[in-house]
């Protein structure tokens, strides 16, 4: 299975911000929209970085409170590891376990066109888990 699966169940709605934009903002957006991640990208829609929760608990535990009204560019984690909707599950997985991160940016032509989180690759890894399970019953079943 394929990124694109995952995509094609869960949407490519993707919340983005300016790498202009203050800590303190991108807070409110995490929190407005329940999400873990924000990527930054330019007016084409291409990556410039991307800020998680971690990020921000990290800046804020080094340089206190202050640092809510630093912009994200000075903060985010700017060489992103990205997908395309064409790369392996498993490979996606490794990766994110690999690099120690939970939300990776989906590409397409050096274009942002979604966002999946390690939460998304369980969920369908349980789903597809499900599925051969039931699949495998029904067949004993039939014999």
């Amino acid at each position: 299975m394929t990124v694109a699966a995952i995509l094609s169940g869960k949407g490519h709605e993707t919340i983005t911000a300016r790498s202009d934009a203050l800590l303190s903002e991108i807070c409110e957006t995490l929190a407005k929209h329940k999400i873990g991640a924000v990527v930054v990208c330019n007016g084409d829609n291409q990556i410039e970085g991307i800020i998680s929760e971690r990020d921000i608990v990290r800046v804020i535990g080094t340089q206190g409170p202050s640092a809510l009204q630093l912009p994200v560019s000075g903060i985010m984690t700017k060489n992103v590891v990205t997908a395309t909707e064409e790369n392996n599950i498993n490979e996606v997985m490794a990766r994110m376990t690999q690099g120690r991160f939970r939300h990776m940016p989906v590409v397409k032509d050096g274009k942002l066109t979604g966002v999946i989180s390690i939460g998304d690759v369980v969920k369908f890894k349980i789903a597809q888990v499900e599925l051969e399970a039931e699949q495998m019953r029904s067949y004993i079943t039939m014999a």
